[in-house]
């Protein structure tokens, strides 16, 4: 039987880049920046490259008492915004040796079970994605550092925060329909409890606010396309003059007020435009496209994960809010000459 060659060390490493192991501990620890020169970290990576050396995780995550695992909580596995948050977060959590375990809250609000016996034991820190505090407790009380992304500033209990600006998102959408001459709009509001949705209503009843004539109904629905078609249909049976423009909270509901609006025979943009929130790939396979924010949801999770690993390592998170950026397509318009 032919003897295996042994395992390279990480005495090995540092005998071949001629520095000490704790100098080979904190470069491939990645906790030499500031400990030690970028020179010496680069000679540590290429000795342990041509050794083929590979740090045995598992006995040093036992030694420090940490996993290198992270939980990212988001409402749905299906919402497409979620998903790229995910490829954001996981992107970065590889490039520091962790791993990112993706877990949907029940119904997307409401407590979520803790998903392990003990998170304390299995985890290191926690996402939760556009959500309020309250229903982490359970994960919460092992005490994780935790990490809300697009939730209240003010709320306690987060250890950092990332988020999008979510007024300026709104007060871009109102700008370019009161520019095209929009006065008489129609909310499509989200029916679901959370910041992000009620800073939306904010934004727009702040931005059409001095605006002479301009009015804002608001109606709600869940984020499903049939009750975004259904509250629509509805709203739009209602005794009075007839919105000229809608303006929804996401994506999905603005493809439900679509198809509302050509059930009753009406024309996006001509007699109705129509506006949605996220850009995701819905906005551009419906016809006419959607006029949409877009927001960077990778960039959402980038950041989060690097606040979850910045407050792990002891120091202070980027401070800021993510831009957005009105993204207009065929599906707003001037209102019509008789409105």
């Amino acid at each position: 039987m032919t003897e295996q060659p042994a395992r390279p060390t990480s005495r090995d490493v540092a005998r071949t880049a001629g520095v000490s192991q704790a100098t080979v501990s904190l470069v491939l620890g990645d906790k030499w920046r500031g400990r030690v020169s970028e020179r010496t970290a680069g000679l540590v990576r290429d000795a342990a490259h041509a050794l083929g050396y590979r740090p045995n995780l598992a006995a040093r995550n036992l030694r420090l008492g940490t996993t290198r695992t992270a939980l990212l909580v988001v409402p749905a596995l299906t919402n497409e915004f979620f998903a790229r948050v995910y490829t954001g977060a996981a992107r970065v959590a590889a490039e520091h040796g962790f791993g990112v375990v993706l877990y949907p809250s029940p119904a997307g609000v409401g407590p979520a079970r803790d998903p392990f016996a003990s998170a304390r034991a299995a985890l290191d820190g926690v996402i939760a994605s556009s959500m309020a505090t309250e229903a982490l407790d359970a994960i919460r009380g092992a005490d994780l550092p935790l990490v809300m992304l697009d939730s209240d500033p003010a709320a306690p209990g987060a250890a950092a925060r990332v988020n999008l600006d979510i007024a300026d998102g709104f007060r871009q959408v109102a700008a370019h329909l009161l520019g095209l001459g929009h006065r008489r709009l129609l909310h499509l509001a989200a029916s679901v409890p959370s910041w992000t949705f009620d800073i939306r209503a904010e934004a727009l009843a702040e931005a059409v606010r001095g605006v002479p004539d301009a009015v804002v109904r608001a109606v709600s629905a869940p984020l499903e396309v049939g009750a975004a078609r259904a509250a629509v249909e509805h709203a739009l049976a209602a005794p009075g003059p007839r919105p000229t423009a809608l303006i929804c909270d996401d994506d999905i509901l603005a493809v439900g007020a679509c198809k509302a609006l050509r059930r009753l025979g009406l024309r996006v943009p001509e007699d109705i435009s129509v506006t949605g929130f996220d850009d995701l790939a819905l906005a551009t396979a419906i016809e006419p496209e959607l006029t949409t924010v877009r927001l960077p949801a990778e960039r959402v999770g980038e950041r989060g994960m690097t606040a979850l690993l910045t407050v792990l390592d002891g120091r202070r998170p980027e401070p800021g809010d993510l831009p957005v950026s009105l993204v207009v397509r065929a599906s707003t318009a001037p209102p019509p000459p008789d409105a």
